[in-house]
């Protein structure tokens, strides 16, 4: 469980980029922080491995405060995947993969398996192992972003709107595949996007954010679409323009649809409220 009470964090500046965030998020399920750009959901993501130090507040880990850990242990011991891989472009996709067990003193052939494993696991194949990432497309690029994010088995894995610098149906392919290794694994995930749908495909549970990090509305897909807390939510999530309606099947899934009657989304059963 990561919990965060009363998190602001304000620069020397004097600039305010999140005040007073409160929130718990659940272990084994995945966290979407959505919102537009400026909202704070990076900063707030960025708080919790301690890349952004919190000036007030306090962040726990299963019970533990964040702040009176090693930050380099923090880090290693928490996954990160970012926009555009962030792969080192000197090192081979093998390596890239095994950075940090190899921080972390695991042996060359060992880390060097398990890379080889996460290969497998996120869809890339082997015989990439051996390239550069300027060899590789920019969806492949962003898989081994993941492998390397899970190469030391992190019970947390952050993701910072991973999928935003990819073409449309490649996006698509990666979130399937996100939600294909979360069934698996069971890895406790914060994912931050500005994108309405990849939040509803990806996120047990949604964290609408105002400016500053302010909470509009927390919850499931399903409970969002069918109550939105305000106008602003409404707007956000497209409702209030006619162009997104959900339709409720019996069994509880449901499918959402745009102005033109197309599906962008679906339920699964039993998440309608």
């Amino acid at each position: 469980m990561i919990e965060l009470t009363g998190v602001t964090k304000q620069y020397p500046d004097g600039t305010v980029a999140v005040e007073e965030f409160s929130a718990q998020f659940p272990p084994h399920r995945t966290t979407v922080l959505l919102g537009s750009s400026g909202c704070g959901k990076t900063t707030i993501l960025r708080m919790v491995n301690r890349m952004v130090d919190a000036t007030r507040g306090t962040i726990t880990i299963d019970g533990e405060d964040i702040a009176r850990r090693d930050v380099v242990a923090l880090r290693r011991s928490i996954g990160y995947v970012m926009q555009n891989a962030g792969l080192l472009p000197h090192r081979r996709v093998i390596d890239n993969i095994a950075t940090v067990p190899l921080l972390n003193k695991v042996p060359k052939p060992e880390a060097h398996a398990r890379a080889e494993a996460l290969m497998d696991l996120v869809g890339l194949d082997r015989s990439l192992a051996r390239r550069y990432p300027h060899q590789l497309s920019g969806g492949q690029q962003q898989r081994v972003g993941v492998a390397r994010g899970l190469a030391a088995d992190p019970n947390i894995l952050l993701m910072d709107e991973p999928f935003g610098a990819v073409d449309p149906l490649v996006r698509r392919d990666l979130q399937a595949e996100l939600l294909r290794i979360q069934s698996t694994l069971g890895k406790t995930i914060v994912f931050v996007t500005h994108d309405v749908d990849e939040a509803f495909t990806l996120g047990d549970q949604i964290i609408i954010l105002a400016d500053r990090g302010r909470i509009a509305q927390r919850g499931t897909a399903a409970e969002i679409l069918a109550h939105p807390a305000n106008d602003f939510v409404a707007g956000f999530v497209g409702l209030n323009r006619g162009d997104r309606t959900l339709h409720p099947a019996p069994d509880g899934s449901g499918v959402l649809t745009d102005a033109h009657g197309r599906a962008v989304g679906v339920l699964a059963p039993g998440s309608t409220p």
